[in-house]
């Protein structure tokens, strides 16, 4: 008998907090006209507009499919574990409200899923590519992992190859079998921005077995200035980004901790990137408090694991670069860090 027969393929998670002008158009891009999917909808204490009452409407329109769930503002993190906890589908992929998927994709991956859960077996983590959508030039980059990951079969870390830059297994990225969160213990920080981190981070020593499957699923809007990846918005929340990055350098003991080398050298990297991020932000915001919060960060690093930090400091030229001493280092990190936002437009 399948154990997953009567389990909903997937549980989409989206968080809402004053969502109300733009949540039709992620929630609609949810439904393909079929019943095995589930939308959980979650109102983190929405108070400035008709959150709450769009929730509702939604989950009264389709009762078989969404689920709402109003709670105090616990922020992001509270919001997707609340999602987490109260999900029925096999897998679990979290959509921000402000964003989407592409309908296409959406039923190419959905026709794969079921497939695995109709073996019996099904894969522990499935990753798609996601695009950029930067609205207000009309312009778009799409995340890709040629090179880095096989394509259209299953396989291990074993068979991973080498993550070029930009080529980060990010939340938008990531659909996990659910159990696989559940079982890897994940807990994400209330009242908190950038928890995505920990959610590609945390969990992936638990994931045994993937797929690559190479369609443009999920569209990451760009453009509103209130956005949290908006520079001076990630300044005025740097005590929150260094409170991520110490969460992550605690919740895995590398190498070890990954239980694949291959994979220990690929979190190695994705840690080195948030580190020289923090650093940079501090670097940007070029206040004494700041720069003492990145003292903070090493001094952190440092009792954390010693080995740890001397091969994020040393060994990784990006984290290196990010952290040269004196006003014309500090230049240096700041040129770089601008240059490569613009490369890589994630802003």
């Amino acid at each position: 008998m399948n154990p997953y027969q009567d389990h909903k393929t997937i549980t989409f998670v989206v968080p809402c907090y004053n969502s109300a002008d733009y949540m039709d158009h992620c929630i609609g891009s949810l439904l393909t006209g079929s019943t095995d999917i589930e939308v959980i909808i979650v109102d983190d204490g929405s108070t400035r507009d008709d959150t709450p009452a769009k929730a509702d409407r939604w989950q009264s329109e389709f009762p078989d499919i969404i689920k709402v769930i109003h709670q105090e503002n616990k922020g992001h993190g509270g919001a997707v574990m609340a999602g987490i906890e109260a999900a029925t589908g096999v897998y679990l992929h979290v959509v921000d409200s402000d964003d989407w998927l592409d309908r296409d994709a959406l039923n190419v991956m959905l026709s794969k899923l079921r497939g695995f859960i109709g073996s019996g077996s099904p894969v522990d983590l499935m990753i798609t590519n996601y695009v950029y959508e930067h609205t207000s030039t009309g312009t778009r980059k799409v995340i890709r992992y040629r090179g880095a990951l096989p394509r259209n079969r299953i396989f291990t870390w074993n068979e991973t190859g080498a993550f070029g830059w930009g080529q980060n297994l990010l939340m938008h990225s990531l659909t996990y079998r659910t159990q696989v969160l559940r079982d890897s213990g994940l807990k994400m920080p209330e009242h908190t921005f950038y928890v995505d981190n920990i959610f590609a981070y945390v969990p992936l020593p638990y994931v045994k077995t993937l797929y690559y499957l190479p369609v443009d699923l999920y569209r990451y809007f760009i453009g509103r200035d209130d956005q949290s990846v908006n520079e001076s918005v990630q300044i005025s929340r740097l005590d929150q980004q260094m409170r991520i990055t110490q969460i992550m350098a605690e919740a895995v003991k590398l190498p070890g901790g990954a239980g694949n080398a291959k994979l220990a050298s690929y979190m190695m990297h994705y840690l080195g990137l948030i580190v020289a991020a923090s650093s940079s932000l501090a670097v940007a915001a070029g206040t004494p408090e700041a720069l003492e919060q990145r003292r903070a960060m090493w001094e952190h690093l440092d009792a954390t694991d010693r080995v740890l930090k001397v091969k994020l400091g040393f060994r990784q030229p990006l984290v290196l670069g990010t952290n040269l001493p004196g006003r014309v280092g500090r230049k240096i990190t700041l040129t770089g860090y601008r240059l490569a936002r613009r490369i890589y437009r994630f802003s």
